[in-house]
């Protein structure tokens, strides 16, 4: 299967840049973020350094949100289905949206297969260490919904668990 966001990757040799649909992206291997992370942590500490790397996926999930879900004129829905498909074809791991409820009670659950930042994380984990996939989701919520959530990982690859979970709620 051919990626349709690789295949519309657009590289701009002047400045050495790659874009899809106006919007910068960059290639870079899970290790060098793994180790971004576990430095961190050892500065930090593991909860502070959750938290930065949760607000860097959250900057992005939100503006990424919005700015597809106007260029392509999507729904709430339609939105989160694009990012969960681009999120597999980027390869962040294969997103298989679970719930999603923009109403009453909004809320959005994924499970994460193959997840790149639990697979090249040192060592055992005792929590999910995929703070950037959970601000992305958590910055795509907040984004949609205009409101403040809270997103958790309950279960993680890099903790033994067989997939990732990600479960995003309204604050």
């Amino acid at each position: 299967m051919t990626s349709s966001i690789v295949a519309g990757l657009v590289h701009d040799d002047a400045r050495g840049a790659l874009h899809y649909e106006g919007v910068r992206y960059l290639l870079i291997r899970p290790e060098t973020l793994a180790g971004f992370h576990v430095g961190l942590e050892a500065e930090v500490g593991a909860q502070r350094a959750g938290e930065i790397l949760y607000q860097g996926g959250f900057e992005g999930g939100r503006r990424s949100g919005q700015n597809y879900r106007q260029r392509f004129g999507l729904d709430d829905e339609q939105a989160v289905a694009f990012m969960c498909r681009m999120g597999g074809e980027i390869g962040w791991g294969r997103f298989r949206l679970v719930e999603l409820a923009t109403a009453d009670s909004p809320r959005l659950t994924v499970e994460v297969d193959g997840s790149p930042f639990a697979e090249a994380y040192r060592g055992a984990a005792s929590r999910g260490v995929c703070h950037t996939t959970r601000g992305v989701l958590g910055g795509l919520m907040a984004g949609l919904l205009e409101t403040d959530v809270i997103a958790e990982e309950p279960a993680c690859l890099a903790c033994g668990d067989p997939y990732c979970r990600f479960e995003v709620r309204s604050a």
